[in-house]
């Protein structure tokens, strides 16, 4: 136990049980188990359940208006305003609730480079919330531990419940952050998502002011010091397809793009493990032992063995691991140099889009505002049997507080100033839609992603898409040239036809929400008639 010389008191807490400060991670699995909040795994890694949710609540994301934030948070669906007293009542109810409670605090910061390291808290009434912390983000030496005031504290209890009437929610839920005076409070979900994903939307407000880009995208680079940048929604491959034996993880998720170059803003993966399978992605595979935290994975109770290819709790199954858990991942999380290469990935379940295609710079401002995947048939409540587009600005949206432009605008220019190459891939269906087309193969895309990596697509003849404008390689090694044209793939070209229309109309119909968006960039998306 490391204590900090800045105690919790700090945060209105007055703590009645027991602290536990910057435990080990041992301690934590043993506070874990023995406090029945989890499982030991046949592979040693610590299974738990977070109960009616099980992923993040975007309704009871709040933030607070006031003078500071005003202007500069784009007030909406994604950042809900609240005021600065109905943030006071939510303090007083979890500060309370924390201090009748067992209590465990992580002391560590967000932010790899030197320059823009963020010292955070999180004080929690879990063990299993207090390992995650502690293995995601990044970790500070003993010394730190004890000396460093933190700059953001989370006060986090799953169990305390919001009254909507009475505490100005919208659930028994609640995800408040005040940016002013530097707090989250999270109360009513035992998501650990939401702890994470709240310094994200941190990083992403206070970042910008600093001439630093930060962005939802994993990392990797390359022998030569080439780095690449995967953005995409959940389920679009960015974890997957980053974790590469060949290059060195920078992150799976959250980085800046400074003028030095590229780090992370964690210590460690947030992987999601339905379907996973040893053989596809074994990097991710034997990160999950003894110090990872699996959320709603199911678990045979008497053998201890995952069944990763059930959805008994939900398909959002999670891994959440050190980024050393990887082989070859870069225990810095930085890298001294600038993206040579940044790759948008979409699984589009229409199947129109094509697997890879090259994009100019004001397409990549396009693309990057669209934020443009597709959910499945039958996989979520409220997805009918046509696959359903999902557009997110900077394919993270939930976690944005300033304007749409602000980010596009940095991504803008530092690709001008770099020379990035930017493209599309499509980790979805070809050959149809979603039910009737094939998902395009694992090993395509590998070798999709290797071509743009080695530099061999960088000069190579083009076609234009007639309906998306995108410029489709001629040839990509290691590729069947038939999978490149998506109409090709169809037996039925009016069928394609017609669906990408449709996507394309959706395109434009979401794009009207970027009304400062230049007519050059307007003009880079899909054609309709």
């Amino acid at each position: 136990m490391i204590p900090n010389q800045h105690g919790i008191e700090d945060h209105g807490i007055t703590p009645e049980g027991a602290v536990h400060w910057n435990s080990s991670v041992p301690h934590l699995i043993e506070f874990a188990i023995r406090r029945h909040e989890g499982w030991m795994t046949s592979r040693g890694a610590l299974a738990t359940l977070t109960g009616k949710r099980t992923g993040r609540s975007p309704k009871d994301k709040l933030v607070v208006r006031d003078a500071s934030t005003d202007k500069s948070v784009a007030w909406g669906k994604v950042n809900q305003p609240i005021t600065p007293e109905i943030f006071d009542g939510l303090h007083d109810l979890i500060t309370q609730f924390q201090s009748t409670h067992e209590l465990f605090v992580v002391d560590a910061h967000a932010g790899a480079a030197p320059d823009f390291r963020v010292p955070i808290r999180v004080v929690t009434t879990h063990a299993w919330h207090a390992l995650f912390a502690r293995q995601l983000f990044r970790r500070p030496t003993s010394e730190e531990m004890i000396k460093t005031r933190p700059e953001w504290v989370i006060l986090s209890a799953p169990d305390c419940l919001a009254t909507p009437g009475e505490h100005g929610t919208n659930s028994e839920a609640f995800i408040a952050a005040d940016f002013t005076r530097k707090t989250i409070l999270i109360g009513g979900t035992h998501y650990a998502g939401e702890i994470k994903k709240s310094i994200f939307t941190v990083m992403n407000y206070i970042l910008p002011d600093k001439g630093v880009f930060p962005m939802h995208c994993s990392a990797n680079v390359g022998k030569e010091g080439d780095v690449a940048l995967f953005f995409g929604l959940s389920g679009t491959g960015k974890t997957t397809l980053s974790a590469d034996p060949e290059r060195r993880l920078i992150g799976d998720d959250e980085h800046g793009w400074s003028d030095k170059g590229v780090f992370n803003f964690e210590g460690g993966c947030y992987a999601k493990c339905i379907k996973l399978t040893e053989e596809r992605e074994p990097q991710i595979f034997n990160a999950l032992r003894f110090g990872c935290v699996l959320e709603n994975v199911d678990l045979d109770k008497a053998t201890r063995h995952t069944d990763f290819d059930s959805t008994r709790f939900t398909e959002n199954t999670r891994a959440a691991y050190p980024v050393e858990f990887i082989d070859n991942a870069i225990p810095e999380g930085y890298a001294d140099s600038h993206p040579t290469a940044v790759v948008f990935l979409t699984c589009d379940a229409f199947g129109v889009l094509p697997p890879i295609s090259r994009l100019t710079p004001d397409q990549a401002m396009y693309h990057f505002l669209s934020g443009y995947t597709a959910k499945l048939a039958g996989t979520e409540a409220g997805v009918g049997s046509e696959p359903q587009a999902t557009f997110s600005t900077g394919f993270g949206e939930p976690f944005l507080p300033r304007y749409p432009m602000t980010y596009a605008e940095l991504l803008s220019s530092k690709i001008r100033k770099h020379g990035s190459q930017c493209f599309f891939i499509n980790t979805g269906w070809h050959k149809g839609p979603f039910g009737k087309g094939q998902r395009i193969d694992l090993s395509a895309t590998r070798a999709m992603i290797a071509a743009v990596l080695s530099g061999a697509l960088k000069d190579v003849k083009t076609t234009t898409d007639p309906i998306f404008g995108l410029h489709i390689p001629a040839a990509v090694p290691g590729v069947d040239p038939k999978l490149l044209i998506p109409r090709d793939t169809w037996s039925d070209k009016a069928e394609y036809d017609a669906k990408a229309r449709h996507l394309a109309g959706l395109f434009h119909q979401n794009f009207e929400k970027f009304p400062k968006a230049t007519q050059e960039v307007r003009a880079a998306g899909p054609k309709v008639d």
